[in-house]
């Protein structure tokens, strides 16, 4: 009898050799996104507190998925948690990542950031684990946290932030930018000061901490160009 008989689903994912139709799967963006939610980014049910953590982990996936290299690498995740999430929150879908790499030592800063939101989750709470994980690798990203995480708006991630990390969101009660917000409570816990003036309004980065954070979400902008280069303008003859 074969090691695959007995093996878990998260097992047999990793023993399964890829093939044509494992390779269509491996899905990008929004397309991966429908593949663990059998639904449009656009169209997401977030009524419920299951049905919102869900579409966060599908965001966060999904995103990562548009980069090059590892999707474990990308999320922080080794392949082991990732499986596991796949098999706890989409058990329905024939998602499959692209690289099974599992991601790489994590550099000081990051888990400087990592430890902070794991210090601050629900005492035992996987998700939350899974999450502060998750959040840490994407904060190293360049946008704004919510675009990194694949999110459609701040307010998603206010609101996954206060539902898992609660004690330290509460501590941002001036709306500051959630990664700025992250770094200045590292500072604070250090006993450093990360800001120039005692006064946020007196301060010249007072747009780089409380600027707006509106915008296209990522996913909306890949399948906004993808629905362009699928159907292309016709061209005006002059």
């Amino acid at each position: 009898m074969t090691a695959a008989a007995h093996a878990s689903p998260s097992e047999k994912r990793q023993l399964t050799k890829p093939t044509a139709t494992m390779r269509v799967a491996a899905k990008r963006g929004p397309a991966a996104y429908r593949a663990l939610t059998g639904r449009d980014p656009a169209d997401a049910c977030i009524d419920t507190d299951q049905e919102f953590d869900a579409h966060v982990l599908a965001c966060i996936i999904a995103v990562a998925t548009l980069e090059d290299g590892s999707l474990c690498e990308r999320i922080g995740l080794a392949q082991s948690d990732l499986s596991d999430l796949i098999d706890r929150w989409f058990p329905h879908t024939d998602f499959d990542w692209p690289g099974r790499a599992d991601a790489a030592a994590a550099d000081d800063e990051l888990v400087m950031v990592r430890d902070l939101l794991l210090a601050n989750c629900h005492p035992g709470s996987e998700i939350g684990r899974l999450l502060a994980h998750m959040i840490a690798r994407r904060s190293m990203e360049a946008s704004h946290l919510w675009e990194d995480l694949g999110l459609r708006n701040r307010e998603e991630l206010s609101r996954m932030l206060k539902r898992h990390f609660a004690p330290l969101a509460e501590r941002n009660t001036r709306g500051m930018r959630w990664k700025r917000f992250f770094y200045r409570m590292l500072c604070e816990d250090e006993g450093f000061v990360m800001c120039t003036t005692p006064v946020c309004t007196d301060c010249s980065d007072f747009d780089n901490c409380f600027g707006v954070e509106d915008g296209e979400s990522r996913l909306a902008r890949r399948k906004r160009d993808a629905e362009l280069e699928a159907n292309p303008s016709p061209k005006v003859m002059v």
